[in-house]
């Protein structure tokens, strides 16, 4: 198939993906669960947003657009597995090499904060994948109410509700404090 692109669409195109990427990225972390899928299911998207361009309405939604397509193709990608055995890493960590240590912070400052990011990325991956992926994408892809409604493909109103009773279940799993482990050895201590 011959993609015709004007460079006015190739930079337009371009600007989006510039736009969009880092949230594409991090819901097919949720998604997957492995950088390197996530990194595959990014890229994947892009080539077929690129091949169906000339489908989008004018007046259409690409961020949202973009969201269903890298969705679609990771749906696609489980039912072709669900015959395999499926091995997913538990234990995705953060490299210490891609932490910058800025002189201007006290380093307790940094390491609470990478502590409490821990906590919330663990939280959030004890959630139900449903409340897991409308959570990523509202509060990560920072996708509007009625983009995740076409991307999910229910009601504004079934969005509403559904974040609600994922923000809660967060807050729950949260609830007993972002505990930094000084504050819990105080805990334990007394």
């Amino acid at each position: 198939m011959d993609v015709i692109f004007t460079s006015g669409n190739r930079h337009i195109l371009s600007q989006i993906f510039d736009e969009v990427f880092d949230g594409l990225y991090g819901y097919a972390m949720v998604l997957s669960r492995d950088p390197t899928e996530a990194e595959d299911l990014v890229q994947e998207t892009c080539v077929r947003a690129i091949q169906a361009i000339e489908n989008l309405r004018p007046d259409g939604n690409v961020k949202s657009w973009l969201f269903t397509i890298l969705r679609n193709i990771w749906l696609n990608q489980l039912r072709q597995q669900r015959t395999a055995p499926k091995m997913v890493e538990l234990d995705v960590d953060e490299s210490t090499a891609e932490i910058a240590v800025e002189p201007s912070k006290d380093p307790l400052a940094l390491y609470v904060s990478k502590v409490e990011r821990e906590q919330v990325r663990e939280a959030i991956q004890q959630l139900s994948e449903e409340f897991r992926e409308i959570i990523v994408l509202r509060e990560y892809g920072e996708l509007s109410y009625q983009e995740l409604a076409s991307v999910l493909g229910c009601p504004a109103g079934t969005v509403m509700s559904r974040l609600g009773r994922a923000r809660s279940k967060l807050r729950l799993l949260l609830s007993g404090g972002l505990r930094t482990p000084d504050r819990q050895s105080k805990g334990a201590a007394e």
